[in-house]
């Protein structure tokens, strides 16, 4: 599925090597959550994804780690926005919006991502799925 992706927007995006089973397992207990299916196999076939103007549609599996801990543990964020454990962000929009999967009880029990909004802490409902965001994002029907 991704494969064929990739190749439908060749022209509009960069893949990377795929990250390993075994990281993305390491990056799940490091979050303490278990990802997407969607997410765990665009993970395995490419660690992230490059658009236009080098933004990072779907971060690199030490990004998605990194930046989550960051926000979950970021004191100043603590006292300006409501908490982010119950949001995976695994992609922004460059301009400080982020997209993520929601979380309820360390579990992702939905396939629709969300748009986070640094300016007013709103979180939006964006895309049924993964593929669905990548999908509306390039084709220009989901903008931010």
């Amino acid at each position: 599925m991704w494969q064929e992706f990739f190749e439908k927007h060749s022209g509009a995006i960069t893949t990377r090597t795929g990250a390993s089973e075994v990281d993305i397992q390491a990056a799940e207990r490091a979050l303490g959550v278990k990802f997407p299916s969607d997410l765990q196999n665009f993970l395995l076939v490419s660690d992230g994804l490059e658009g236009e103007y080098g933004l990072d549609l779907v971060w690199s599996l030490n990004r998605i780690v990194s930046d989550n801990l960051n926000f979950r543990g970021n004191n100043e964020f603590k006292e300006l926005y409501m908490p982010f454990n119950c949001l995976l962000f695994f992609g922004d929009a460059g301009n400080g919006d982020q997209f993520a999967f929601p979380i309820q009880a360390d579990v992702i029990r939905r396939d629709d991502v969300f748009v986070w909004n640094h300016e007013n802490d709103s979180r939006t409902w964006a895309a049924p799925s993964l593929p669905k965001y990548l999908e509306w994002w390039l084709s220009g029907k989901l903008t931010v």
